[in-house]
């Protein structure tokens, strides 16, 4: 016999490489008791029309900027409609909330004020990147940093993408892994929190 369709409420998860995981958000969103929808738009998966059938949506980020003039990239930015016209919870991390502020209106750039938006949350002390964080509305939130790394996925980023931390502005890799057993605790519990304002508690249908 085919297996029971859950009833459990699903969050839609968007991702922008093959190898890309949810992280941490994803095991505390299945930990919550909701179910993950993972499509990966640049390995040709559709978005939904209507986001009535989820309890909401997260898009991560990627290697590829906001700004590309790739198709997915586009495509993206235009779906983000589907979610604010629905006004249905919505999270964009890194590359999600870049899409989210060009999808507004908004400006995005590499360096200087960058990113103005109309609710800011978080800035950073360095005044490469200030705007660290933005809520849109009842129900749309972008953050720039990136909360949902495991240290798995830290460390590996620290390895594979050695270079990227050499960039001028960038935080060493060891500093980084260094923070992280420092400041964990507190994330992962602020995370948590994050995720409850946002998706709240699921009900199963």
């Amino acid at each position: 016999m085919p297996p029971r369709p859950s009833s459990k409420p699903k969050v839609l998860i968007v991702l922008h490489q093959e190898t890309s995981s949810p992280g941490r958000v994803g095991h505390m969103l299945l930990e919550e008791g909701f179910d993950l929808d993972i499509r990966r738009p640049p390995l040709g998966d559709s978005l939904p029309e209507t986001l009535e059938g989820h309890a909401g949506a997260v898009v991560f980020g990627g290697p590829m900027s906001a700004n590309d003039e790739d198709e997915f990239v586009r495509r993206e930015t235009n779906w983000l409609n589907v979610p604010l016209k629905e006004n249905r919870p919505f999270l964009g991390i890194c590359l999600g909330a870049q899409m989210l502020a060009n999808h507004l209106g908004g400006k995005v750039e590499g360096h200087g004020e960058g990113l103005v938006f109309r609710r800011v949350l978080f800035r950073s002390p360095a005044e490469t990147y200030p705007n660290q964080a933005f809520r849109y509305g009842d129900n749309a939130w972008g953050i720039q940093f990136h909360g949902e790394l495991t240290r798995l996925m830290m460390q590996r980023w620290v390895v594979r993408g050695a270079h990227r931390f050499e960039l001028p502005g960038a935080q060493p890799g060891r500093d980084h892994l260094g923070g992280r057993l420092i400041w964990d605790m507190h994330l992962k519990r602020w995370l948590s929190e994050f995720l409850s304002l946002i998706f709240g508690k699921p009900t199963e249908g």
